[in-house]
């Protein structure tokens, strides 16, 4: 099995949370990883991903455009500025709710979600758009988008992994008392 796998969103929606649950999922089932971070946007709510790449022989963590099976995008403009990333048949996944950036709103620019998933819609083949507002109302808690996205990518099986090894992952990587939170996050439908 090998996956090219880009997590992309902004600072404080857990997207380096998800990638470092998927590579430990990984790597307790023997599953070479390899990966890299822009983590040095996050306090700013600017930009943040991680190409994360599992198989046998990797040689670097840095996915190539047109490379990724699956982009798991927390915000659609960042699912758009990553587009180029995913292959002809790869997978999207993407939350509704937008997150403007700082420099959107401090020049005044309109930042609609919708113009965004409806640019994806037209150019991505198998694209999965997740009702995030309806997700974390259901769930109970504004936190966890990001077990909520990885569970869908469960669901469709584009992650290579099972529910039980991510449950194995939150279960050495988050303290216990979020453990079932997490738990109904990725289990969501």
């Amino acid at each position: 099995m090998r996956k090219n796998i880009i997590l992309c969103g902004v600072g404080g929606q857990g997207t380096v949370l998800a990638s470092r649950l998927i590579s430990a999922a990984a790597m307790a089932r023997q599953i070479p990883v390899m990966s890299a971070e822009t983590i040095g946007m996050a306090q700013r709510g600017g930009s943040v991903f991680s190409h994360l790449r599992m198989g046998e022989n990797l040689f670097s963590p840095m996915i190539a455009r047109g490379e990724a099976d699956l982009i798991l995008a927390f915000e659609p403009g960042e699912a758009v500025r990553m587009l180029p990333y995913l292959k002809k048949d790869g997978q999207m996944i993407v939350s509704s709710r937008p997150v403007m950036p700082v420099t959107a709103s401090l020049a005044g620019n309109v930042y609609r979600a919708e113009d965004m998933l409806d640019y994806l819609r037209a150019h991505v083949s198998r694209l999965l758009i997740v009702d995030a507002e309806k997700a974390l109302r259901e769930v109970g808690s504004p936190k966890v988008l990001n077990l909520i996205l990885l569970g869908a990518a469960l669901k469709c099986g584009a992650l290579g992994l099972e529910e039980a090894d991510l449950k194995e992952a939150i279960r050495r990587q988050i303290p216990e008392k979020f453990h079932e939170l997490n738990f109904r996050a990725l289990a969501y439908e």
